[in-house]
């Protein structure tokens, strides 16, 4: 081999040992880059952080997919006429309502005293109805709006006609309004007898 020849050999071996000791002082570097606090993070950093999360997302949301989507972006289901023939306009009303959310609007009372508004008692009775409700696998939030009245919602419709039928049986609700139809409870009875 010619002199030309190994010192071109030479240059070429000390080039490799080169790259291959400086290269895990970059890597180590770019290592620690990443291994940033999250706390430390910027707008831009998550910025940066979500658009490559995207990029290398592989599961992609289909329009046919409405698990995954918030709510009020959901298409509704078709609804065939033809299977629900026959059956009462409140069945059909909670075929239609399923999944979707739904408020209910609850007056309780105190039948010891049904003149007599108290949030106390609304309180106390609102918040027993809702954990009976969840017992019963109904998911209702509930909210105080008034002394004597309460919104129950449900994320499923469905769901709020059942818990109707419950709570209608109970002493202490006087009313119900759920989609615009008003029930009269068991504790409205109490009401107009005194």
């Amino acid at each position: 081999m010619s002199n030309h020849a190994q010192m071109h050999l030479l240059i070429f071996t000390i080039v490799v040992l080169l790259l291959y000791t400086i290269a895990p002082v970059f890597a180590a570097e770019n290592s620690q880059k990443k291994k940033k606090d999250i706390t430390d993070y910027s707008d831009v950093d998550l910025e940066r952080l979500y658009m490559e999360w995207e990029k290398n997302d592989q599961d992609k949301l289909d329009d046919d997919d409405d698990d995954e989507m918030s709510p009020h972006k959901r298409f509704p289901k078709p609804l065939d006429l033809k299977e629900h023939e026959g059956k009462s306009p409140e069945d059909f009303l909670k075929i239609t309502k399923k999944g979707q959310t739904l408020f209910m609007f609850v007056n309780i009372r105190d039948p010891s005293s049904p003149a007599k508004k108290s949030r106390v008692f609304t309180e106390n009775y609102t918040e027993l109805f809702r954990s009976m409700l969840a017992n019963n696998h109904v998911v209702a939030e509930t909210v105080i709006i008034d002394d004597d009245r309460a919104i129950f919602m449900f994320q499923d419709g469905s769901q709020a006609f059942e818990a109707k039928d419950v709570l209608l049986r109970q002493k202490q609700v006087t009313e119900i309004t759920l989609e615009g139809r008003q029930y009269a409870g068991a504790g409205a009875t109490i009401k107009e007898e005194l």
